[in-house]
Formats: C-alpha cells, sequence, structure tokens
C-alpha cells in the first residue's frame, strides 16, 4: 500500500475515533437508524432501476428496461448477430473480467443519468470510449475475416478517428442495428418484442401507487 494512502487511511480512522468519542450514545442510534435508511433508500432506487439486470447479467432484454432502446433491442433481434451474439458481446471489454464490469458498471451508471434527467438523443451516437470498446469487439471476433482473408482490422478506432483508416461500421452501416434506428423513425419497435415483467413485488408496487 502506498505511505501516502496509507497515512490517509490512518488519519480518517483517527479523525472516526474521535468523532465517535465525542457522541453520546442517542447519537449513535440515532446516527446509525439515519445511514441505515438513506442506504436502504439507495438500495430501492438501485433496485427499481433494475441495476440487477444490467451491471450483473448477459440478458439482452435488459436494455429495453429503459423504453427508448426498444429500437435498438429490436433492430438487433431481426439481424443476422441475434444468432450468435449479445449486447455485452460487442458493447462491453471482454479481454477481462475486471474491465468487463468496470465498463458495465462506468458505462451502466452513464446511462441512468442520460435517462433519468431525459437529456439522451432520440438517435444515439457512440461516445469514443464505447466505440473504441465496439471496435476491438469487431476485430475479435472477426479476426481469421479480417487480418487473413482481407487483411484489414489492424488498426484500433483512435487511429480510424486520426484518418489513418477507417473504422469498421464506415462500410458495415446497417451492423447491426440497421440504418434507422430511433424511436422517431421507429415507433412501433417497443411493441416488437415484449418488454420484461417488474421485478419489483406486489406489495411493494402497491405501497408505490403503481398497481
Amino acid at each position: 500500500m502506498p505511505m501516502k494512502l496509507k497515512t490517509f487511511l490512518s488519519r480518517l480512522s483517527y479523525s472516526w475515533r474521535i468523532f465517535l468519542a465525542r457522541i453520546t450514545y442517542r447519537q449513535k442510534v440515532t446516527l446509525t437508524v439515519l445511514c441505515g435508511v438513506i442506504f436502504g433508500l439507495v438500495g430501492l432506487f438501485f433496485y427499481l432501476l433494475r441495476m440487477h439486470t444490467y451491471i450483473i447479467g448477459d440478458d439482452p432484454a435488459a436494455c429495453i428496461n429503459c423504453h427508448i432502446m426498444s429500437p435498438y433491442y429490436a433492430t438487433w433481434s431481426h439481424s443476422a448477430h441475434a444468432r450468435n451474439t449479445m449486447c455485452n458481446d460487442c458493447h462491453v471489454p471482454n479481454n477481462n473480467m475486471a474491465a468487463h464490469y468496470a465498463f458495465k458498471g462506468v458505462d451502466g451508471m452513464k446511462h441512468v443519468a442520460y435517462f433519468v434527467t431525459h437529456s439522451e438523443d432520440q438517435a444515439f451516437e457512440a461516445e469514443d470510449a464505447s466505440a473504441e470498446v465496439i471496435m476491438d469487439n469487431c476485430i475479435r471476433c472477426h479476426r481469421q475475416l479480417n487480418q487473413e482473408f482481407v487483411k484489414t482490422g489492424r488498426i484500433d478506432y483512435m487511429e480510424a478517428k486520426r484518418g489513418e483508416g477507417k473504422a469498421c461500421w464506415d462500410c458495415h452501416r446497417d451492423v447491426a442495428h440497421m440504418t434507422k434506428s430511433s424511436l422517431s423513425s421507429t415507433p412501433g419497435a417497443e411493441y416488437v418484442e415484449p418488454m420484461p415483467p417488474s421485478p419489483v413485488p406486489h406489495w411493494l408496487q402497491k405501497a408505490l401507487g403503481r398497481e
């Protein structure tokens, strides 16, 4: 452990012990209850957002927890890629488990923030971090095709962005979500596939007035 981090943790622990020594028993109980309530509400919020389905799992249906993703789910489900790939095969790093789940967590929370604040675009465009992951996965899955047969795929996304070559989708624009994939261009998409049932138990839906 680095010395600076060790010193910081030591000071933090000392400050916490001093703080606990100065407050009364009643204040400690109140603080414990308050922390429990806060953590419980945060956990409930994450549960209602179905975070367990899109951070831990690999089911593509988790993507349509947010209705704006329905066109992307529908177009993928009718494409050739649906036979052999899931969303995470293309949109999440697959070089190691740590990178896989770290990216899923960060990217998932970013999407949640977009959807909750209604700041998402009608037609998505991958950000640089996501585009780099997608192109890496294209090359990984089609390694034999694009390195032995047609001699492409030897550059990464950032090189393509600098004009040193083409990104995979410069030629394969329709893979794997077809040309038109937004709520405005595919208005019936959210009815093409059934939306997943709510994971919220009946008693909780009743308490929230959402029956």
